[in-house]
Formats: C-alpha cells, structure tokens, sequence
C-alpha cells in the first residue's frame, strides 16, 4: 500500500515519520489490522535509508501501535481502533455524522465526556496526604519530591526577575487573566508540544499554583459530595487529601506491572486520578492496553482523568511513552504538570490543559478562588523558558540527577541487595521504590536508620488497602551522589546487624 507520509527537509527523519504514522494510526486513517509496507519499501518510496524506517518501526512496535507476525509482515495494533471519537469531530460532516453512530453505538448510548456540574456552568462570565519534607539535620534524608537549587542557574533568574520588574512598572494596577499570563501559557504550549506530544494552543493551558491547585480546581468544578473518585494505590497521598476535602468518595484501585488494573473501576466513578508515565510510588508506565482501556471506559462512564505528568522530564533510559493525553480524542483528559521538580517547589508554579469543556469553569473558578498568580514570576518564567534557559537547566540536570540515580541502583543491585530490590526497572523520575526481600519490618528499619543519620521512607504510608508492600521510597533529587554513596554504604553495614 502507499503511505501518505511526507518528509521535509533532511532533520529528524525518524521523527517525521514517526508522528506521522502514529497520527494516521490513532486518528483511525490506519485501520487495526492494516498492513503496513515493508521497511526496505518504505524507505525506497521516502528516499530516506532503511535503518531510518527500521527506527520507525522499532519504536512503533515497542509501543504497541504495531503488531509483527513472523513471515506475514508488520500490521497496525487494533487496541486504538476502541479509542473514542475525536471531541470536535472530521471537518466532513458525512464522515462526521458516521463516526459521532459509531461512537454512540459503542457506547451503548449519547457518548459522554467531562463536564462541569451544573452550579459551576451557570455561573458568570469570567470578569478578567501531606508534601515531602526534608530533614536536613540527617546526614543523608531520601525523601522524595525534593530537587537541588544548588544547581539553579540563580545570577540568570535574577535577571529575569529584574526584566518582569521593569515590564511591571509600566504597566496599571489591576487584576489579570484567571487562566495566567498569555507569555507562559504561550512558552508551556510550545514545551509540551516539542517534548511531551500534548497539541494545542496557548489558550488551552491554566496557569496554577503549582500542580496542587489544578488538582483542586479540577475536582471543585466536577465534583459533587458523596461523588466516587479513583486512586491509585499505591498512590499520591496530597492529591487523594484533595479529593476528600471537597467530600468526595475516595476510592483505592491497586496497580500492577502495568499501571492502574482499569477492569477494577468502579461503575459509579466520576473522576480518576493517574500518574500515566511514571506511577507513584512504584514508577511503572501504564500501558498502552490499560491506556486505551481507560479512555474507553471514561468515556462510557462519563468520567474526567487527571493525568499527572509530575517528572516527566527526567527519562533514563528508553524512550518515555507519550502522555494519555496525547490519546485522547473526545475530551477526556486533563493534563496536569508542575515546575517544581524541574526548577523548586517554592516556585509554586503548575499548569493544565483541560478539555475544551472544562477550560471556562475553571478559570471562574481560579478567579473565585484567588483571582490569579503571581504575575511577576510568570512573567519572568516565561522569558527563562523562551530565550532557552529552562531548556539548559533541563539537561544540566538531567546529567546530574542521572549519576545520583546510577550510584543508588550500584547499591540496590550491589551490596544492598540481599535485603532491597528496585520493584521495577524504574527508568525516569527523581525516586526510586525498593521492596524489602529479607524478613525485616520497614518501619524498624526506619528508626534504626534515623539513629544513624539516614532518612528512609517506608511505603506503607502511600497505600490505603491491604496488602501492603514492605519497601522504601528512594528520593534522590535532594542528596549528591558522595552523600548518596555514603549513606548507602552504612545502610549495608547496619542491615547485616539486624
């Protein structure tokens, strides 16, 4: 078959048709089932080397988008052919008609997406479990969702603060966009759709006190007392203290080697929180099955997914799988993410990219709740993200997060491991989880550690149902690999006396 996939210039050809192929095949122009040429033929009809069509191939295939049958040849997954229709439908309205009977067909009735409640959308128009602590009096504290300012790029910031000042000063004093300033939302626009395949414009994207507050805001306009809300378990236990405190029934659903077990959802669900790329605690991805399951689901149930992408940008080894809400077609997903683990949490800085019905509600609800950020810092953000600093911190930190990560999994796997093993090959993020294998009490290793310096964090507190896994939690972003390397070596020395 021809493939109408075009290539432009001669950069990132993979890339090029990489995108394009998955396009085709989650938009549905490439049915499950489909044959797809060979790799020598595909590239002999691009002009570009095989290994570039293998690379393509590859990576489809790892995936999940592609199936290959020995001796028959390579053929499109048909798990995407479950996606839902697409939220604004084909510009054919012929086309757009049969796929809206499609939809509803599969849904077994009207196709339902995320909405507001009902106080929320009669409102007026717009007018304009606990956080990680570090105990710095230990020699050596592992706890998680910490990062290192030593490193922060501070004499670069300045400036950019001190350029927001001067823009400040010429302006009047008076209350901004709910939704954030159009200069950030523009520069994370840009960020996502490079590095993390969510498209849209800079209207799509709320700026928010850091991912804490979109969580909120999320949950206040969709949700009702008494509504039922998923979890992961084990999970994040700020967000499921969100959930509670607006009344909502919280509900744990256990996670496996391939994310959230999607056929334990309750019928009754109203709204699930997930973290897709990099589960917490455990850190699996969610696979592209539970993915698609998921979506399908949603969309039968009339559900919202919270997508938390929270240290997506830290990747290891492999390529990251894209978001779930580069999946979703029907406005199923909001995509949450933060700065505070690519720059500091005291930054309180967050955005989201809800769908296109929610986008209106929550922004009179920001305005309710505190009107707007702090426009100074967004402003300045902004300019650090767009004249390439943000992009430079990244991969500074990358590398060094990357060797303190190598020296924790050279004592897990090392001197460590006849009592700790890593409970996944964990590829991204600021931690790693470890399970206990020998017969000792996590929380007893705990204290004993404390006496010697050294802040291990039990498991137990982030699951809310039985069983429970006996492990540690590993941050690693606030501790240098030296104190890393120490600390670890004590460990050792203090498990063969328990």
């Amino acid at each position: 078959m021809e493939l109408h996939v075009t290539v432009s210039g001669r950069r990132d050809l993979a890339g090029q048709i990489y995108r394009q192929l998955r396009d085709s095949i989650v938009d549905g122009r490439l049915a499950g089932g489909t044959r797809l040429p060979s790799t020598r033929d595909l590239a002999l009809q691009l002009g570009v080397s095989r290994k570039t069509t293998l690379d393509v191939f590859e990576r489809l295939l790892a995936e999940g988008y592609l199936n290959s049958r020995r001796g028959s040849g390579t053929f499109v997954a048909e798990t995407l052919e479950r996606l839902p229709a697409r939220e604004h439908g084909h510009p054919n309205p012929q086309i757009r008609a049969a796929t809206a009977a499609i939809a509803i067909a599969r849904a077994g009735g009207a196709p339902r997406a995320a909405r507001a409640t009902p106080w929320w959308q009669a409102q007026a128009e717009v007018l304009h479990g606990s956080l990680p602590r570090l105990d710095t009096r230990l020699a050596c504290d592992f706890a998680g969702g910490v990062t290192d300012k030593s490193r922060f790029p501070f004499d670069i910031w300045r400036r950019c603060i001190n350029d927001a000042l001067r823009v400040q000063a010429r302006g009047y004093g008076m209350y901004r966009d709910p939704a954030g300033e159009e200069k950030l939302r523009l520069a994370v626009s840009r960020y996502l759709a490079f590095n993390r395949a969510v498209q849209g414009n800079w209207q799509d994207v709320i700026v928010t006190q850091g991912a804490q507050q979109a969580l909120d805001l999320l949950a206040r306009v969709t949700l009702t007392p008494g509504d039922v809300v998923v979890v992961e378990d084990p999970g994040y236990p700020p967000a499921r203290d969100v959930f509670a405190a607006l009344g909502a029934k919280v509900v744990p659903v256990p996670v496996d080697r391939d994310g959230l077990v999607v056929a334990r959802l309750p019928k009754a669900a109203r709204l699930v929180y997930v973290t897709p790329s990099h589960q917490f605690p455990l850190g699996m991805p969610l696979s592209l099955e539970r993915r698609v399951a998921l979506l399908e689901w949603a969309q039968a149930s009339g559900a919202l997914v919270i997508e938390d992408d929270y240290d997506c940008e830290y990747r290891f080894e492999g390529r990251s799988m894209e978001p779930l809400k580069s999946l979703d077609n029907a406005g199923l997903v909001a995509y949450v993410g933060t700065f505070s683990k690519t720059m500091f949490p005291e930054l309180r800085v967050g955005y989201m990219v809800p769908p296109a019905a929610l986008a209106a509600p929550l922004a009179r609800a920001r305005q309710i709740g505190d009107a707007h950020g702090c426009v100074l810092t967004q402003t300045a953000l902004a300019d650090f993200m767009l004249n390439g600093h943000f992009a430079r911190h990244l991969r500074r930190m990358h590398q060094t997060y990357a060797q303190r990560r190598d020296v924790l999994l050279a004592h897990l796997c090392g001197p460590l491991a006849p009592w700790l093993e890593p409970v996944t090959p964990n590829t991204a993020g600021l931690h790693l989880a470890a399970r206990l294998v020998a017969p000792l009490d996590a929380a007893a290793v705990a204290q004993a550690a404390r006496r010697a310096s050294i802040g291990l964090h039990p498991l137990a507190p982030f699951h809310l149902e039985a069983p429970v896994q006996s492990g540690f939690l590993f941050g690693y972003g606030g501790v240098d690999a030296e104190r890393i390397d120490a600390a670890l070596t004590s460990l050792a020395t203090l498990l063969r006396t328990l």
